[in-house]
């Protein structure tokens, strides 16, 4: 977990989920932050803290780097091409239960809840409010958004996104590369990559139509 030993962090992006990752760095008692984003302009920043367009050949002594992206996979690039030390950020508010796992480079929002002995992977979002239950595993780049629920016993695997207020109830598997949509209540085994929606989930006949809803920054 990060706190405010840490010298700073190098926060890898500078859309909305970078500002949100900022703000639970400035919560956890992080002081310095320099957003990295080669689309910034000179002079822009946010919070008082400047924004560069490349990652300097020599970090900051004692500075570590957050992948801040809200796309699974453009987070799962920037993590690996990482030979720096990689933040984990738990913001105070959230709470992390007993035997609990957190990995690498995760971020656990504010209000959020890890159940006691869930595992949540590297690069994982557990967003704002989210609830990922007891035994529950989340695998490496995927995301919980915010306010969904995730029960007790629930397998899911990499770089699936589980949008804003989904369900999915206890003991159900989900397979890697799955996009839940916003409000769907997953009650059954997805086994199938894709795009799920509704309540029921079930199979989205065009992925085209969410295409605008997948998070970008």
């Amino acid at each position: 977990m990060t706190s405010s030993s840490e010298a700073g962090i190098y926060v890898l992006g500078f859309g909305g989920h970078a500002r949100s990752v900022a703000d639970i760095a400035l919560a956890a008692g992080i002081k310095n932050l320099i957003f990295v984003d080669g689309n910034v302009q000179p002079g822009e920043g946010f919070a008082g803290f400047p924004a560069i367009t490349t990652l300097p050949m020599r970090l900051i002594p004692g500075w570590s780097v957050f992948p801040a992206l809200g796309d699974n996979l453009s987070r799962k690039a920037a993590y690996n091409q990482q030979i720096a030390s990689i933040a984990t950020l738990i913001s105070p508010s959230a709470t992390v239960g007993v035997r609990a796992q957190v990995g690498e480079g995760a971020l656990v929002g504010h209000h959020a809840h890890v159940g006691p002995a869930a595992l949540i992977g590297r690069g994982v979002i557990v967003n704002t409010g989210a609830v990922v239950e007891h035994d529950c595993q989340v695998g490496d780049f995927s995301h919980i958004s915010v306010n969904s629920t995730v029960a007790g016993r629930v397998r899911i695997g990499s770089n699936v996104f589980v949008g804003a207020g989904a369900t999915v109830i206890d003991k159900v598997s989900i397979c890697n590369d799955v996009m839940i949509g916003a409000g769907a209540t997953v009650v059954g085994d997805i086994i199938s990559p894709g795009t799920y929606v509704g309540t029921p989930a079930r199979p989205l006949k065009s992925e085209a139509s969410l295409s605008r809803s997948r998070p970008k920054d």
